[in-house]
């Protein structure tokens, strides 16, 4: 037989149905973690009333709520906003310290980040944000005790009902504030990114959506391309090493004009600087498969581009040698079907404390490679470079000469002066790199017609407008984040023309260029190749103007 202590639920217990967990869980979201959103939507809404405060508050709870009401049982309720409450949390956190938008690029970028990668991103600033959104929250649920409401059928009532409930709450805010309301989604649509944690859940369901339906087998690219007319047996052997940089920006980039010098060795080497290239994308999600597409940013279409085969294929399938040599998390695809191997399989061991790579061990074996290199050679080098925020790791300790630099992966308990010297000391790095490469082509130059193309995949934010890192939606992006370094250097007497090119990196590029320069380069015919686009046209020894 049951006693009363049996029955009676422990102290301390709180009752409450899936609809009222649902609904406490929305209010706390809109009031906890939601402040730039209000922030941005207030200020670009001149003369801001209460009434459209209240209006945006009740939205967000409400559409909340609609998201969460289908997945929501006596069973699964409790996981459920637990894993959201923590998910909210570290979205909360990163959108706050770094001023990120979680849109779907940002969503994949975070889902493709390697641990080592995200290791640096765990900093002891991110413990009270956690306690705070994901620990607090958590206690009271932990002691709510889910009941229900009778029956299934009255269930199934209850919840049909709150959900019309919701969804009239969110039609009439929408309709009684149309106005001003409209005006702000038109006017700044990157705001919807800031709902949390509406934004991650659309924007997860977008990736996987994308990567859903560009599983199948990837359509073919420039199934015509064939070596061109200066090809033959007996020809020298043409190698082009590109590499793919990593969160380098124009603005701080030596040769671009920056009033401090950080590419000093590159500046002494007969190098071609490009001195306004815009990136594809504000990330490397983005910019990479959108460099090596034909579509580029003029015709950008994300799903055509990763449902395609790259470049480097239409290169391999013309004749030319490829390899990808990354340093970093992956190809994005690109490289799929070529050759690759990672820095760490191929350097030696001193370049890679703890399996942690410095640029240099992309060079590694390259000049035993070159002296006996033979035909069309493609040779991509992948950079870890810039990558943010532990800019300080980027280097080895004799490129520290810009100081105090930075030594705290999270930015905000650093000056910007700090900040902006540990990123010029990475820049320096990549410089020592470039031209360490340049050096070893030229020892080579008696045989091998040789050309290095270097371009920064996007840029970054070193805290201008409070923005730090990279990834804001391209409508709002700073040049900062668009604006990047590119540099070209061939070997004297080789096929290209540097005298020419130089006049012609006066003009303004981007990367829509790339494609159509290498093909250029390694002359490969395809109909895919517009003359116009590549920089080199014209520059080519072994071409007609």
């Amino acid at each position: 037989m049951n006693t009363a202590a049996d029955t009676d639920p422990p102290r301390w217990t709180i009752n409450a149905s899936v609809e009222t967990l649902l609904l406490g869980a929305s209010v706390f979201w809109a009031v906890a973690v939601n402040q730039r959103f209000f922030a941005s939507a207030l200020a670009g809404h001149p003369g801001s009333s209460l009434a459209f405060t209240l209006a945006l508050g009740l939205a967000l709870v409400a559409l909340h709520f609609l998201l969460l009401a289908p997945f929501a049982t006596r069973a699964t309720v409790k996981p459920l906003l637990a894993l959201m409450f923590v998910a909210t949390a570290f979205a909360a956190h990163y959108m706050q310290r770094l001023g990120i938008y979680l849109d779907p690029s940002m969503l994949r970028n975070v889902l493709r980040t390697d641990v080592r990668e995200a290791s640096e991103l765990f900093t002891p600033s991110l413990l009270p944000d956690l306690l705070l959104l994901a620990g607090l929250p958590m206690l009271v649920l932990w002691r709510v005790r889910v009941v229900g409401r009778g029956g299934w059928t009255s269930t199934l009532g209850i919840r049909v009902a709150s959900i019309g409930i919701a969804a009239a709450l969110l039609v009439g805010t929408v309709v009684a504030q149309y106005q001003p309301l409209a005006s702000l989604m038109r006017n700044q649509k990157e705001l919807r990114y800031l709902v949390t944690p509406a934004n991650y859940l659309w924007s997860m369901a977008s990736v996987f959506g994308r990567e859903a339906r560009a599983s199948g087998p990837k359509k073919v690219l420039g199934a015509d391309a064939r070596l061109g007319e200066s090809w033959r047996a007996d020809a020298r052997p043409r190698v082009v090493v590109f590499v793919v940089g990593e969160t380098a920006r124009a603005a701080n980039w030596g040769l671009d004009g920056y009033a401090r010098q950080t590419t000093p060795e590159l500046a002494t080497l007969p190098v071609v600087a490009f001195r306004d290239v815009t990136s594809c994308g504000t990330n490397t999600e983005v910019s990479v498969p959108c460099m090596f597409s034909a579509l580029g940013r003029r015709h950008y279409d994300e799903s055509a581009i990763r449902g395609s085969e790259s470049l480097l294929n239409l290169m391999a399938r013309a004749g030319v040698g490829v390899r990808w040599r990354d340093n970093q998390a992956g190809c994005k695809g690109v490289c799929d079907g070529v050759p690759s191997e990672t820095a760490a399989a191929v350097a030696p061991a001193a370049l890679c404390p703890d399996g942690h790579c410095l640029d240099e061990a992309l060079l590694a074996g390259l000049d035993d490679w070159l002296a006996g290199v033979k035909g069309r050679q493609m040779l991509v080098l992948h950079q870890l470079g810039n990558h943010g925020p532990a800019y300080f790791r980027r280097y080895p300790p004799e490129f520290e000469r810009f100081k105090p630099a930075c030594r705290d992966e999270d930015l905000r308990n650093c000056t910007r002066e700090e900040i902006v010297n540990a990123y010029d000391n990475a820049l320096l790095y990549t410089d020592h790199l470039l031209a360490q490469l340049v050096r070893t082509l030229q020892a080579h130059a008696d045989r091998v017609d040789a050309t290095m193309v270097y371009v920064s995949d996007h840029g970054e934010s070193l805290g201008e407008n409070n923005f730090y890192l990279h990834g804001l939606p391209w409508p709002i992006a700073p040049q900062e984040q668009k604006k990047v370094p590119m540099v070209v250097w061939s070997s004297a007497g080789g096929s290209l023309d540097t005298a020419c090119l130089g006049r012609r990196a006066a003009q303004p590029a981007s990367h829509d260029n790339l494609f159509h320069l290498m093909l250029g380069l390694l002359d490969v015919q395809t109909s895919l190749y517009e003359p116009a686009m590549d920089p080199s046209h014209g520059c080519r020894r072994d071409t007609t103007p």
